[in-house]
């Protein structure tokens, strides 16, 4: 501990004062970036419509409002604002996940009920790019697996609407088990997303303790809860990606940390971690990329122990839907093609590949550009502490959220996420968030507001229908 304090104490005045003024810089750099994706691309969009999206660089629309959620979501924010970071430090470990999880579901549904229950949550996963149009289609499921592929193109008979299209059968399947138990509808298949997707910041708090320690841990708490990517966990199944993909990277961080003969077996959390992997892989094309993190979680807590389990679970998932008859490689090549048929054939990757960018600033909000800053700050003697074996909870912290951001930038590379991915990379901000933990604890509130005014603008401007 003593150790730790030397590496995370205290600094001289023009020091601390310097790094919160870079704070300050960085925090500013990210309004003007999306100032530029905004100016720039209502400019490209008036002039050229290549962009298809009404309000660039987040999909969409100018729409000025209040709603039943109002006084609540106004009220949450007030709440973690204020009493956030002193119950994050003083709370027992079990009561701060459970009451860490509370606090985010009321601060996704309150920003949810913005726009009422009915186009809030009910209608979300209903329009006709969405996941329930296709329920009754899938009456026999092992038809329709064995038949996914035939309708991914544009061209083809009965092709699938975008988001069904767009991903492996494993989200749609999801909703068709729903309606299955007696869960269907909208308001069901809403409530399951943002019941888990707020799941997803105890899943990070488990694992920024078990890799860095219980401090970071209970400092990353309230901005974790206070997420201006809340606005679009509501009723997106993207927030529900993000759970599992989150829970499979606490598991193994779990696994890699805990001892061999450890009251919870670390094998169970190995095998868990590799099955909610394979899931995740059936759930969105891009979240392979998760990988990144899970080997930044082996690299820091430099074992492979886990690793033969993780394999094994993670096998389990494709396995079974490849014996249902669908071929990942197959599916992933023709939404390739059929993402060129649509709006991504048509959307420029010169404007996107940086307009990305700004959206992940906007969903991420400005205290974690101001700690991002503070991670890239310390990536030189974090790296090195990584080789010599010597790193410090900071460091471990900081090359986390480190491999997250490269995880999103190999994602905004690819030109497979051009647009909309406020929504598409929360899976990839999560672990962005706990960044704000390196921010000065007399700082923290100060942030929270600019996270929560983030939100808050956000809702209730814009319409973020998709």
């Amino acid at each position: 501990m003593k150790t730790e304090e030397r590496t995370t104490g205290h600094h001289p005045p023009q020091q601390r004062t310097t790094g919160r003024r870079g704070d300050l810089i960085a925090a500013a750099a990210g309004v003007l970036l999306v100032t530029a994706a905004v100016l720039i691309g209502r400019a490209i969009q008036d002039a050229h419509g290549t962009l298809v999206a009404h309000w660039p660089p987040l999909l969409a629309s100018w729409y000025p409002h209040t709603g039943p959620g109002t006084p609540a979501a106004v009220v949450v924010a007030t709440a973690v604002v204020a009493y956030g970071p002193g119950l994050a430090g003083r709370l027992p470990w079990r009561g701060l996940l459970a009451t860490a999880w509370a606090a985010s579901l009321a601060w996704i549904l309150s920003l949810a009920m913005i726009d009422g229950w009915g186009r809030g949550i009910a209608e979300r996963l209903t329009t006709k790019h969405e996941y329930l149009q296709v329920i009754d289609r899938f009456s026999d499921i092992g038809a329709a697996l064995h038949g996914f592929t035939g309708h991914i193109l544009s061209g083809r008979p009965d092709n699938w609407p975008a988001h069904v299209a767009g991903h492996p059968p494993g989200a749609t399947l999801t909703f068709v088990l729903l309606d299955r138990i007696g869960l269907g509808g909208g308001g069901w298949a809403g409530v399951w997303c943002i019941v888990l997707g707020g799941s997803a910041v105890v899943a990070a708090l488990i694992a920024v303790r078990a890799l860095a320690d219980e401090r970071l841990a209970r400092g990353a708490a309230p901005f974790l809860v206070l997420a201006p990517m809340a606005v679009w966990t509501g009723a997106s199944a993207d927030g529900y990606f993000a759970a599992v993909a989150a829970w499979s990277v606490a598991l193994l961080a779990l696994a890699a940390t805990r001892r061999p003969h450890s009251p919870r077996p670390a094998a169970a959390a190995a095998l868990g971690s590799g099955l909610l992997y394979g899931l995740t892989c059936y759930l969105s094309y891009g979240l392979t990329l998760i990988a990144l993190l899970l080997l930044a979680v082996l690299l820091l807590t430099r074992t492979a122990r886990p690793v033969p389990l993780f394999l094994l679970g993670a096998l389990v998932v494709p396995l079974a839907f490849t014996l249902a008859g669908f071929n990942w490689w197959d599916g992933y090549r023709l939404l390739v093609e059929r993402y060129y048929q649509g709006a991504g054939g048509i959307r420029p990757y010169s404007y996107w590949v940086w307009a990305n960018l700004a959206a992940t600033t906007v969903s991420a909000g400005l205290a974690t550009v101001a700690g991002l800053r503070r991670a890239a700050a310390g990536a030189p003697a974090s790296a090195r502490a990584l080789r010599t074996g010597a790193t410090s909870a900071r460091h471990r912290l900081i090359l986390l959220t480190l491999a997250a951001l490269l995880a999103l930038l190999v994602a905004d590379l690819s030109g497979m996420s051009k647009a909309e991915t406020e929504r598409i990379w929360q899976p990839f901000v999560l672990w962005l968030l706990p960044a704000a933990a390196l921010l000065p604890p007399d700082t923290r509130r100060g942030w929270l507001i600019a996270q929560a005014v983030v939100a808050l603008l956000v809702n209730h401007l814009l319409w973020t229908g998709w």
